[in-house]
């Protein structure tokens, strides 16, 4: 008894002593750390305090940083850290494993692109665990003032609506908070369904790190609370009553129940006046900042003159914009020259509602009673211009329409109008450009006479008299029947083509198919797909016959955009475009490109799955397979062939005195040199770091195998270049013989790695008894 508390008692005192030794060597990693933050190169950022005095041009200059700093939310590729009263933003590498409350050193470099500047992280480093900051009490007020931009704060308010969404994949939930002064939304890291209906309608305390909303062009529109976890979530008050709970409300008489009180304080902006559609809205343009201002202003004002305009901020369709706007036109002039810009500029609203001009061809022209619409197309790129009419109550009449030639290029000045949709982080939804005047739009180069609008004109003056004179009731229900019937024998073809897709079948086959799906439902016009710097597949035409026919060609775009080929059709001359033309073309290239996609992705996992990533040659899995293939071969003809097995001679040293980069291009020359020593239908494979194995199926004995295992040791006596550093490199080769040496496969492997083995020791040997 007096040995067992003896020996608890000793144990105890060792227990304590590997304590102890843990604390000294924790604080020395931490002390460790801190010093190489210190001891940064010159010019590296090492406070967040210092990178809060950065302006966004600063920033942008790649600045290179090393701060410690606690993480206070983290996703995958993203964290936000604290240090004291300053905050920030990274992008985290994609392996980062952090908990909120982790110290950690962040090196990297700034970045200026958006809102403030903040963090590319090339490194996070883990120095210890403590507590998350306390959360700061915030008022809706200061948030939108960016007062506590990145900090963790605790904000009060109800929720109006708690749900479960995706964001890269991952389920969150997401709350529209009402606060004292406005509407927030907060993201929860957190997937539990069951927290929604206690949430809805609750009075809760939420601590997050705060982030923003921002438009196209940068510009501050709501506020999101990162929240880490649910725990975050402090329910204060619950909910009065469940949806489920309450009486149903007739449609016509929810408005009743609305109560809104807006303290939202008038601003005053002043600037150029741009564009102006009375009742309805102004534009204001100073300098590179420009604002959609809402209005029932009616009195007439010029374009170009300098004018004031007061409003209440707000945000429609993503976009900052002022309401309730009264405008005063100073009558002095302040011109603005319109801004040059393409499709891709457009698109990416960074100029929304500033004064633009771009070009583009006309490809149809629409009046509407609301507004005129011009289809114009750059670069392939469909954009929309439009001319408004201002509201007829106001006794403006819209002058005629401009007629523009379809074809014709023209030069549009306009502004830039975009909207967003539901998820304002996805970009644009929406572009336009709004004229002034129809004197915006400016013809630069005319069509051809002979247009398409020509032709269809024509073939529908024919077609009336045809219908007016053969038209009958049996023949349109025959014509609905034949066609519902068409339609259902194209839908089944279809989906035999995505099941071929889906089963890996052929790729020509699957574009066979393809082209006989959109040559039926065009009704047996030639069809055929032309692959970029590939075949053409299907009813080809030649030249001489192509052009006594309209051929319609319809890209084949990948998603990352690069034209993957085209899907050609060739009409009568005198057809005309029509609507399932047009829809059966896109059907098709996007048959196409889904086929051509898969079958490239299935080739690229098939060649990455059997063939090794460094050195482009076969890797183990696929050598096994290899090996398999040449027992059966031989069993089949009674014969025999050849294993080797390669090891790489001191292959470490050159790792520890050249480099990781340099070992790795020595296995590259390496496997090129035996690559090349090696006959046709002979496998070369990489079976993992040094080692690699070569099947030699035609050999007629032992001595055909010698013959080539000298040629690839002769490889290794020229020295190897690699980034300016010579290696030299030799190589130990085991040999087994089927079915001599084994008759199966880990039979054959190990008889030739028993033999490199042997060959190994034997030249370690000779080298430790060399003189000298």
């Amino acid at each position: 008894m007096v040995h067992r508390q003896g020996t608890r008692q000793h144990g105890a005192q060792i227990l304590a002593w590997f304590r102890f030794c843990g604390r000294i060597v924790g604080v020395a990693m931490i002390t460790a750390f801190s010093a190489l933050a210190v001891a940064a190169p010159p010019g590296t950022i090492t406070s967040l305090a210092a990178l809060h005095s950065l302006t966004n041009e600063e920033a942008d200059k790649s600045i290179p940083v090393a701060f410690e700093a606690t993480v206070t939310y983290h996703v995958k590729g993203s964290i936000f850290v604290q240090d004291g009263g300053f905050a920030i933003y990274a992008d985290a590498p994609e392996n980062a494993t952090l908990t909120p409350g982790d110290r950690v050193l962040v090196r990297g470099t700034t970045r200026g692109i958006g809102y403030r500047p903040d963090i590319v992280a090339e490194s996070v480093t883990v120095l210890g665990h403590g507590a998350i900051p306390a959360a700061l009490p915030a008022t809706y007020t200061q948030l939108v003032h960016g007062d506590f931009d990145c900090i963790r704060v605790a904000v009060r308010g109800k929720v109006r609506s708690a749900d479960l969404v995706t964001y890269g994949r991952v389920v969150n939930i997401y709350l529209e908070l009402l606060m004292d002064g406005g509407s927030i939304d907060a993201i929860i890291n957190s997937s539990d369904g069951d927290l929604l209906d206690k949430l809805r309608d609750a009075e809760v305390e939420v601590a997050g790190s705060t982030s923003g909303k921002f438009d196209s062009k940068k510009q501050l529109t709501g506020i999101v609370l990162k929240v880490p976890a649910a725990s975050d979530v402090k329910i204060l008050k619950e909910a009065p009553s469940r949806p489920e709970a309450l009486s149903f409300t007739p449609m016509d008489e929810i408005l009743a129940h609305s109560y809104v009180r807006d303290l939202s304080e008038r601003v005053w902006v002043e600037g150029t006046i741009t564009y102006y559609l009375p009742g309805v809205a102004v534009v204001l343009e100073n300098g590179a900042k420009s604002l959609w201002i809402e209005t029932k202003y009616e009195l007439p004002v010029n374009i170009g003159d300098r004018a004031t305009a007061s409003g209440f901020p707000a945000v429609r369709n993503g976009m900052l914009t002022l309401t309730a706007g009264e405008v005063e036109d100073s009558h002095q002039r302040s011109s603005i020259a319109p801004q040059k810009i393409g499709w891709d500029q457009l698109s990416s609203g960074t100029n929304a509602f500033n004064l633009i001009s771009i070009e583009g061809q006309v490809v149809k022209e629409i009046r509407e009673d609301s507004q005129d619409e011009y289809l114009l197309t750059d670069g392939g790129h469909l954009f929309t211009v439009l001319y408004r009419h201002a509201d007829d109550d106001l006794g403006f009449e819209p002058p005629p329409m401009k007629q523009v030639p379809v074809g014709a290029r023209v030069r549009v000045t306009g502004i830039s109008s975009v909207s967003y949709g539901s998820n304002p982080f996805m970009g644009p939804a929406g572009y336009d450009v709004l004229l002034r005047s129809f004197d915006d739009i400016r013809v630069i180069a005319r069509p051809s006479w002979l247009t398409v609008r020509n032709l269809t004109l024509l073939i529908e003056i024919l077609l009336a008299v045809i219908l007016i004179i053969g038209i009958r009731v049996v023949w349109i229900e025959r014509q609905a029947r034949l066609r519902n019937a068409t339609m259902a024998y194209l839908e089944r073809r279809r989906a035999k083509i995505l099941e071929d897709i889906n089963n890996s079948r052929p790729l020509a086959e699957i574009l066979e198919s393809i082209n006989e799906l959109v040559s039926a439902r065009l009704g047996g016009v030639p069809c055929w797909i032309q692959l970029k710097d590939g075949a053409t597949l299907g009813n080809f035409l030649s030249g001489n016959s192509r052009g006594r026919l309209r051929v319609v060609e319809e890209p084949i775009l990948s998603r990352s955009g690069p034209a993957l080929g085209a899907i050609c059709a060739a009409f009568g001359p005198h057809t005309n475009p029509g609507a399932i033309e047009t829809e059966s073309m896109a059907q098709a290239a996007g048959l196409a490109r889904l086929a051509i996609e898969t079958s490239r992705l299935y080739s690229d996992l098939v060649h990455r799955s059997e063939f090794d990533l460094l050195t482009d040659i076969h890797n183990r899995f696929s050598f096994e397979k290899q090996i398999e293939i040449a027992i059966e071969s031989a069993r089949q003809s009674a014969g025999i062939f050849g294993l080797l097995y390669i090891d790489l001679n001191d292959f470490k040293q050159v790792n520890d005195q050249f480099g990781h980069r340099t070992g790795d291009l020595y296995l590259q020359e390496v496997a090129l040199r035996m690559k090349s020593q090696l006959r046709p239908g002979d496998v070369l494979a990489r079976l993992g770091g040094d080692e690699f194995a070569v099947i030699l199926p035609h050999v007629r004995s032992r001595a055909d195998v010698d013959e080539i295992t000298l040629r690839l040791e002769h490889c290794f006596e020229r020295p190897f270049t690699c980034e300016g550093h010579t290696v030299r490199g030799t190589a130990s080769i085991g040999i087994a013989i089927y079915p001599a040496d084994g008759t199966t496969r880990d039979g054959l492997l190990s008889a030739a790695d028993a033999a490199m083995y042997a060959i190994k020791q034997t030249k370690r040997h000779k080298r430790e008894t060399l003189p000298g």
